[in-house]
């Protein structure tokens, strides 16, 4: 039976802390505390005379004054570590925590997990080949040595980062090792920490490279559990739940996001706010719950990607070198029907095919799986069909041969129908205004990946409104642009009132166009 030792890394929120401590070992695991000691003296004697009678809670005779980016940050967890596996003998699995953390599942939940696999849970990548380090220093993180801290010794920070990098003064990685990164917030087995214990023992050259490598605690574990542990015994990700905003910055969590959480495929999130005390409450009480079943949708950091993201439309600010002086054709006509049901689109358009001879092609910007005929690759994927997507339109009038030629695109695509119509040929568009009923907003929401089969009901009260106001005002950005040979049907008009849109968009006969208005399946969902 698996017995975690949490190794609880904290500075501040005392009462906190002790909460948290109680909760964890009440059901007979444990935890090593490690309080940073450039925090007041008054709040470290009052954790440990609270948590005096609790044989459970251990702490490591000497503390670090912990800087963020800093060696002191793994100095503080390996002191912690250390005193866990002296004093619990019979842990089984050491579990990396803040003080800001909270369980997510069941006590019962997370024992059942860990006892089902045997393997350490640790996010470790390629330090040099893989993308996880976005912005910033990367190689210079290893290469240089870093003796003070970025954000309050700034100065001396960059000063000495430049003199080296002047000097030339780099430094070689430990040549028997693979250098990873990752998350901090790992789990690991006790023998796999007993192996990094002796291994830093015998290997005092590699404890001096970490000491002066920039932000240590997202290469340290990770490229030493890689090294000690087969491949195997490894699973490559955190049981941890946290999430990042635009700016780099851990997103924090309120009472109202208690069912969000719930449904990660996650045993911890981070951060809890201080001020969350009902979420803190109610994840108390679920933690010793029993015989709870979790019905996970894991669609978390894409909602927050949706929800945090609106209002914010990326547009370039000058053409493509490819794209410059490109043309479709003066004389040719680019027809483009926008809809945000597809299917409504897809339908109009085969309508159109069937009283017509006019070449439609669907969303061929927005689903990659569209039909298309072979064109030498440059239709392949969506990154190739947009960056060059006057060169693909080109090629598909002429493959076509044809002068007029249809085509469906998301009303998202704002920078597409901006470019489009700011070419020489002549741009047409048809815009499909249809309802949206809460229930197909809701599948919506799964289509896409913002929600899954068990996103709770309270959680599509805040996202149904969020995407039908997405909806119009996507709408809305397409008409603000003033486009010459604009035009629109609607679902609740009339066919005899979207005929005349549809001839005008067509340059087609009016009994031509009713017959394509009279579809009564064009708006079923």
């Amino acid at each position: 039976m698996a017995q975690i030792a949490y190794i609880l890394l904290c500075h501040k929120d005392v009462d906190a802390v002790i909460a948290q401590a109680k909760r964890l070992t009440a059901k007979g695991d444990v935890m090593a505390i490690h309080f940073d000691a450039n925090s007041p003296k008054e709040d470290y004697e009052r954790l440990t005379t609270e948590l005096a009678g609790n044989k459970n809670v251990v702490f490591p005779s000497k503390r670090q004054k912990c800087g963020w980016g800093e060696w002191s940050l793994v100095e503080a967890s390996l002191a912690a570590v250390r005193t866990a596996t002296e004093a619990f003998p019979k842990a089984t699995h050491f579990y990396m925590l803040s003080g800001d953390c909270m369980p997510i599942k069941t006590s019962e939940h997370i024992h059942a997990t860990l006892e089902a696999r045997d393997v350490d849970y640790i996010e470790s990548y390629d330090f040099f080949d893989s993308y996880w380090i976005k912005t910033g220093f990367k190689e210079e993180r290893l290469i240089y040595r870093h003796w003070f801290n970025e954000r309050s010794q700034s100065k001396r920070f960059y000063a000495s980062f430049n003199l080296q990098k002047r000097l030339g003064l780099k430094r070689s990685v430990p040549h028997d090792i693979q250098m990873m990164i990752g998350s901090q917030w790992w789990c690991l087995r006790r023998q796999t920490i007993e192996a990094i214990l002796e291994f830093i023992a015998a290997r005092a050259d590699v404890r001096r490279f970490f000491k002066t490598t920039w932000i240590p605690d997202e290469t340290f574990f990770q490229t030493l559990v890689r090294h000690l542990v087969p491949d195997i015994e490894i699973d490559n990700r955190t049981l941890t739940f946290l999430m990042f905003s635009d700016y780099g910055m851990p997103v924090t969590f309120y009472n109202d996001h208690y069912d969000l959480l719930l449904a990660q495929d996650f045993l911890f999130a981070r951060k809890i706010s201080p001020e969350a005390h009902d979420l803190k409450a109610r994840l108390g009480q679920l933690y010793a719950s029993k015989n709870v079943t979790f019905k996970t949708s894991n669609e978390g950091q894409r909602l927050f990607s949706f929800l945090t993201g609106q209002g914010r439309i990326g547009e370039r600010f000058a053409p493509r070198f490819w794209e410059k002086d490109a043309t479709l054709g003066r004389d040719r006509s680019l027809l483009i029907v926008t809809c945000k049901k597809w299917h409504v689109a897809k339908r109009l358009i085969d309508r159109v095919g069937s009283v017509s001879n006019l070449p439609a092609i669907e969303y061929l910007f927005d689903e990659e799986a569209t039909p298309m005929p072979d064109l030498g690759g440059i239709q392949a994927t969506l990154g190739k069909r947009t960056r060059h997507r006057r060169a693909l339109m080109r090629m598909l009038f002429d493959f076509y041969d044809t002068d007029q030629l249809m085509i469906c695109l998301d009303p998202s695509n704002l920078d597409l129908f901006k470019d489009f119509y700011s070419d020489r040929s002549e741009t047409k568009l048809l815009e499909i205004d249809c309802h949206y009923t809460d229930d197909y907003l809701q599948g919506h929401a799964k289509r896409v990946g913002l929600a899954g089969e068990h996103t709770s009901p309270e959680t599509f009260q805040t996202l149904v409104p969020t995407i039908r106001n997405n909806f119009y005002r996507e709408s809305e950005l397409i008409r603000d642009q003033n486009f010459p040979e604009f035009h629109r049907i609607r679902e609740r008009a009339t066919s005899e009132e979207n005929t005349t849109p549809l001839a005008e968009f067509l340059g087609i006969e009016h009994s031509k166009a009713r017959e394509i208005a009279e579809t009564d399946y064009l708006f079923v969902d």
